[in-house]
């Protein structure tokens, strides 16, 4: 998607380059400082909602002030994580309904590992029957298990070459930003609510349902720190994570919960390397056949879309406000620029008021 967006703004390779560096610089270097200093798995990643808006929005947009709106949608960030009113917010949305909204935004790619199968049939069922023989003999290394026969597959079998992949160093390029007040319409708003709508609010929810107590308000703070000195240098949003969150402040990262937070600090140090050797890596990311990313990302994220589904549907009292936002936010739809994930709370929460609307209180999420 970052080299979708870059295609379209007419980046040269150092500027792309750059892009990437800097994003996965800046994502490694928060996410390891978060995870240390709370003791907590605080996964940060850059805003993919953000870079699919952006891959329309550089269509009508010069470069510097791309630049100049990313800028302002970080001091926007920042302000917002030190008044710390995001923060109550979050504390409203019941359990229930923040457990069905992870459900719905992960059932996409649960699918996709499945369906995948019309593509390659013989690769994905060899694929599930690892997974599931792994998981029950070692099920701490069931994903990277199929990622090792996956990889050994497709070299013994010719699907994938590695020739032309050398270490390749990704370096900066500074842009000077200008600003307008059509970028600041234009992108950096858009680009504000889209990341807050579509990562801080699942990604704050799904480390709430998963008992960790870091405030966002720090999260918000460094996260757009981080966004405003990488800005100049092509990065667009920093934001916590969502998907990969999910995996990481799971069971299967650790059984004890105090040592999750290992996982944040190693998912942080991999985005540093992607960052210094961004353009090997993601050279080799392009290689590797979609059916394979596919299937395997689907895999990892089983046991978190189940144990969400359980969550969500385990109170019977509000277990049909659950399946609303379940379902809503699974269907993906877009509207007014905003993701399924938002319009998914939006609908839960609506039939939440309505159908509690005399018991209605402040709910806040276990831990």
């Amino acid at each position: 998607m970052v080299f979708q967006a870059a295609k379209v703004a007419n980046l040269s390779p150092e500027l792309t380059a750059s892009w990437v560096f800097s994003l996965s610089l800046g994502v490694g270097i928060t996410g390891v400082w978060l995870s240390y200093k709370y003791k907590e798995p605080i996964i940060t990643a850059w805003s993919t909602p953000g870079v699919a808006f952006l891959a329309s929005a550089l269509l009508f947009t010069s470069y510097n002030e791309a630049i100049g709106a990313y800028i302002i949608s970080a001091i926007g960030f920042i302000i917002l994580g030190m008044n710390g009113k995001f923060d109550r917010l979050i504390r409203y949305i019941p359990s229930g309904i923040a457990a069905g909204l992870l459900a719905g935004i992960l059932l996409q790619f649960g699918v996709a590992a499945f369906g995948e199968a019309q593509v390659e049939p013989a690769f994905v069922i060899m694929l599930f029957f690892t997974y599931i023989l792994l998981k029950r003999f070692v099920s701490r290394f069931a994903v990277v298990g199929i990622l090792v026969v996956g990889l050994l597959y497709l070299i013994l079998f010719n699907k994938v070459s590695f020739q032309g992949i050398g270490l390749d160093l990704a370096l900066p390029v500074l842009t000077m930003p200008e600003f307008s007040i059509s970028s600041l319409l234009g992108v950096a708003l858009p680009l504000f609510i889209i990341t807050l709508t579509g990562q801080y609010i699942p990604g704050m929810l799904i480390l709430r349902r998963d008992g960790f107590k870091t405030s966002a308000n720090p999260i918000l703070t460094v996260t757009g720190l981080g966004s405003l000195i990488m800005a100049p240098f092509g990065s667009h949003a920093f934001n916590i994570a969502a998907i990969s969150s999910a995996i990481c402040t799971s069971p299967d990262a650790h059984k004890d919960k105090s040592k999750r937070y290992i996982a944040g600090i190693i998912c942080g140090s991999m985005y540093i390397i992607v960052g210094i050797f961004g353009v090997t890596l993601v050279k080799l990311f392009l290689i590797l056949p979609p059916t394979f990313i596919a299937t395997l990302a689907g895999l990892a994220l089983l046991g978190t879309i189940g144990s969400s589904l359980s969550d969500a549907l385990g109170d019977p009292n509000n277990r049909e406000t659950a399946l609303i936002t379940f379902l809503a936010a699974a269907a993906n739809v877009t509207l007014l620029g905003v993701g399924g994930a938002f319009w998914g709370l939006v609908a839960g929460m609506l039939a939440h008021l309505v159908m509690n609307f005399r018991s209605f209180r402040k709910t806040k999420l276990p831990g």
